[in-house]
């Protein structure tokens, strides 16, 4: 069965939602996930700009500005849910992983 298109986000998807909370051009959002991760995950432009015309499509951002080729975006009511719905799945995951190990100390 086929996974349901952005019900779950990857690194990337989740990192540029997060810095779209303020409006912002696609080559900005390069430059500020590898500083959000301390270098740990990195886009490259043709996934950026990939994801950014999906990210269009489904309604999660909308262009704000366009400059010549440089196109401003921020994040709409739709695109926060799915930000704040991924969020929630890393928290509970995290939580399991706590809940888990805790309950070996106490064994």
């Amino acid at each position: 069965m086929p996974r349901e298109k952005f019900k779950t986000l990857t690194e990337q998807m989740y990192y540029i939602l997060l810095c779209l909370s303020r409006e912002c051009f696609g080559m900005d959002i390069m430059d500020q996930i590898p500083r959000m991760t301390g270098g740990r995950v990195k886009v490259g432009s043709g996934t950026l700009y990939n994801l950014l015309e999906q990210f269009l499509a489904e309604g999660m951002i909308r262009q704000t500005r366009a400059e010549g080729r440089r196109r401003s975006y921020i994040l709409t009511p739709l695109g926060r849910q799915a930000l704040e719905e991924e969020y929630q799945r890393l928290c509970a995951q995290a939580a399991d992983y706590q809940r888990i190990f805790a309950e070996e100390g106490d064994q």
